[in-house]
């Protein structure tokens, strides 16, 4: 019975609740869970609520600060709204007619969750929260190297390098990468590869990230790239994980040598003459200290280079560079072969001047040396005249005569080449070459003539008749320039130039004329010429005109004859000039003057 009793009291309390809140108003206040928002821009909170019959409707906005909330902005029952002075966001915050909380030049410090609170009198009140997320992108993050190179083979892991990014919200992640490929996220320090993370919040409130790479490196990574990427996000999803990339980072190794090599830096092919210089270098890092010998005599050397200045034939031989590794205590030592090329100097005979008569043969040998096969060619200027050292000329006439070149080469060594030079004198009875005929404008002028002559020893000039002289040699030929009068008689017979020495003598005769005037009046023949027959020309024309006008009316007054008579008579018409009687009457005078 008591069980009865208890039942029914507890459905009654049930019904009586329903119908004190059907009767009465409730509060439901619905805001967005989550706004997402950058540094700088604006925030938006929206906020509503529902319920009926609710009066006396009173919003606030709160913010909650390690458990304590703090209003920010509130409106009144009468509708009026109004922000809180003495607030984090005073000056920066409002709210809307909508009852929006807006929030301007959001900062980091804004990340906190807003209560949005709506009271209604004795309907009561409900209230619900949203949190504002705030992004600040980092700036691009560096890496710092250490400060000493690091030793391969230590036991423990050495640090690699600290990459930073600075001034990101929230805190963002750090990714290493090796040769771009990314390494694991280790953070135990026993393993070889770790990282060691560490933040830093600024007073602004931004996050520095700091990441320390440790690794055992090898040998191999002395090519190795490494750079670190900053993981970071923005307001929306769109902007979601991006990344930044540092710029890249080569690690300094040291580690031991294992080989050496010896070779020449500069060039491959050495003549005399040259500056070589030698390179010794191991695959170890640093570099150690070399030392150099030939013929086990120690030489001075400067950080693995050996430089031989002007080096000659007996340069050439072994070379050594011997050092010691201090990392692995291993001595190590290498040879080089230097072969120095030369070209010896050029012998030719007969040596000297060589003065030679003239049809005579002439004849010079000439040869040298090298360290590989080279030629040997005969030269006059730069016309090749022999190939095989001989140079021979079987018959010397006096355009023989002046300076030979022997050049001798290495085809395969550029540069290296010796050469000498001999010359030709032709001996004999001077030749004179044949004379341009003198010209003057008219008799009684000065004319100018030029007498060329070979020969040697040099011939003497004597001009007849003699004049103002002058000497000069052009292309082992001596030349005699002399001006004198056109007198009548040098006009008629013209002047003689006589050269001699000692095996003889010869002669030739300059004529001396006047310019033709051909070629000064062929200009104004030409024009006369175009004058003539333009006037031709136009006389024909007039004719022409003259004698259409005259048949036209000719033919008009036989038509009217015909008309009238109705016959058709031959007419026969001969038309005479005075122009024709007077060339008639010149023609007759003519043949009586033959006559």
């Amino acid at each position: 019975m008591a069980g009865i009793t208890l039942g029914r009291t507890a459905l009654l309390c049930t019904l009586l609740l329903w119908i004190f809140q059907v009767g009465s108003g409730i509060v439901t206040v619905k805001v967005t869970p989550k706004v997402e928002v950058n540094r700088g821009e604006t925030a938006k909170l929206p906020c509503t609520y529902s319920g009926t019959n609710l009066q006396d409707v009173i919003v606030d906005w709160y913010i909650e600060i390690s458990g304590v909330r703090t209003r920010v902005a509130f409106r009144k029952n009468s509708g009026e709204r109004m922000s809180d002075t003495g607030t984090p966001l005073t000056g920066r915050v409002t709210m809307e007619e909508n009852l929006t909380l807006t929030i301007t030049s959001v900062k980091p410090s804004d990340q906190l969750t807003y209560y949005c609170q709506v009271t209604a009198g004795k309907d009561g009140s409900g209230e619900d929260g949203t949190n504002l997320e705030v992004f600040v992108a980092p700036k691009k993050p560096e890496i710092k190297k250490p400060s000493q190179a690091i030793s391969v083979g230590e036991e423990t892991s050495s640090e690699i390098g600290t990459c930073i990014a600075m001034n990101g919200f929230p805190a963002p992640r750090i990714i290493w990468f090796k040769d771009d490929q990314p390494l694991p996220e280790v953070k135990d320090k026993n393993e070889k590869t770790h990282m060691v993370l560490s933040t830093v919040k600024e007073a602004s409130g931004l996050h520095t990230i700091k990441n320390v790479l440790h690794m055992q490196p090898t040998k191999a990574d002395k090519d190795s790239t490494f750079h670190c990427t900053v993981e970071y996000s923005l307001a929306g999803e769109q902007n979601k994980n991006l990344q930044m990339k540092s710029d890249p980072m080569k690690i300094e190794l040291h580690y031991p040598s294992e080989k050496i090599m010896f070779d020449l830096f500069n060039a491959t092919v050495v003549k005399e003459g040259d500056t070589v210089t030698l390179k010794c270098e191991t695959d170890g890092n640093p570099q150690p200290s070399f030392d150099f010998f030939k013929d086990e005599k120690p030489l001075t050397g400067t950080d693995g280079f050996l430089i031989l200045k002007n080096v000659k034939r007996m340069d050439s031989g072994q070379y050594i560079c011997s050092t010691m590794d201090f990392q692995s205590f291993l001595e190590l030592k290498t040879q080089k072969e230097l072969d120095v090329n030369f070209i010896d100097k050029m012998s030719v005979t007969p040596t000297g001047h060589q003065f030679v008569m003239l049809g005579n043969k002439v004849e010079w040998q000439c040869k040298t040396k090298a360290s590989k096969t080279h030629t040997v060619q005969w030269k006059k200027g730069s016309t090749v005249l022999s190939q095989d050292g001989t140079l021979s000329i079987e018959s010397v006439a006096y355009n023989h005569a002046g300076e030979y070149m022997c050049v001798g080469a290495v085809q395969d060594v550029p540069g290296l080449t010796a050469q000498a030079s001999v010359n030709l004198t032709v001996k004999g009875k001077p030749e004179i070459e044949t004379p341009a005929i003198g010209e003057v404008t008219k008799e009684g002028d000065d004319v100018t003539l030029k007498c060329s002559a070979n020969g040697f020893p040099t011939p003497q000039f004597i001009w007849k008749p003699s004049g103002k002289e002058s000497i000069s040699v052009e292309d082992n030929k001596v030349v005699s320039t002399v001006t004198l009068q056109a007198t009548p008689e040098i006009m008629k017979n013209g002047v003689i130039c006589e050269v001699f020495n000692e095996y003889g003598k010869d002669s030739k005769t300059l004529p001396v004329a006047v310019k033709r005037a051909d070629k000064q009046q062929g200009g104004s023949s030409a024009v006369v010429v175009a004058v003539v027959v333009c006037v031709l020309l136009l006389l024909l024309v007039v004719a022409l005109i003259y004698f259409l006008s005259k048949k036209t009316t000719f033919c008009s007054k036989k038509d009217k004859k015909e008309a009238a008579t109705g016959q058709v008579n031959n007419i026969v018409v001969e038309m005479k000039t005075e122009k024709a009687n007077e060339e008639a009457g010149l023609l007759n005078k003519k043949v009586n003057t033959e006559q």
